[in-house]
């Protein structure tokens, strides 16, 4: 006699959103791990500035890091970033792919000579900047309230994008807010558009 199938619980819509935030921040994670473990020394396919052979590293270089310090630093707040960014918009793989294409090609044009640039940074950057933007473009009330809201955890940010401490890829963080603000005007602008007008 056949028993009825066991139907599994579905996951609530918050955690569908935000797995794909965590399935970006394990990659890094395994890709570091590789780095460590194997000797193929994964970092030198980070952006090399004017370079047509490395163009790949515009889209490898989020995945690679400087040891495991420097992942964990950005971890943290990519995964903060990364989830109020999917939690409160449908635009998460939009912004992460325009930003990680956008960011990088901007570092790829005008990086140091004889530089390589790796790490997520420039994704967070992005997130933070399309987070304080977003709200205020679009015209929605409480995402421009959380708008305001990274900007006061996360305003310190902003010396990031400058040349102030050495071996540090301002670049990637300036052209990673450039394309997130970019990102944030265009869709919060599309999206307010999309908004029904009240009948009369």
């Amino acid at each position: 006699m056949s028993q009825p199938a066991t139907r599994r619980p579905d996951l609530p819509a918050w955690a569908r959103r935000v797995i794909p935030v965590l399935v970006l921040v394990a990659l890094m994670w395994v890709s570091e791990i590789v780095d460590l473990v194997l000797p193929l020394r994964l970092d030198q396919f980070g952006i090399r500035p004017r370079d047509p052979g490395h163009l790949a590293g515009i889209v490898l270089s989020p995945f690679l890091h400087l040891g495991f310090g420097h992942l964990l630093a950005n971890t943290v707040t990519l995964l903060v970033l990364g989830s109020l960014l999917a939690l409160t918009t449908r635009h998460l793989w939009l912004v992460t792919g325009g930003v990680v294409l956008l960011g990088g090609l901007g570092v790829w044009l005008l990086g140091g000579p004889g530089t390589v640039h790796i790490g997520a940074s420039g994704v967070v950057y992005g997130y933070a900047a399309f987070l304080a933007v977003y709200g205020f473009v679009a015209r929605r009330v409480w995402q421009a309230a959380l708008g305001l809201l990274v900007v006061v955890v996360y305003g310190s940010m902003l010396w990031g994008v400058l040349p102030v401490r050495e071996g540090v890829s301002w670049q990637a963080h300036l052209f990673g807010a450039a394309a997130g603000v970019a990102l944030a005007v265009w869709l919060g602008r599309r999206d307010r558009s999309r908004v029904p007008l009240a009948s009369r």
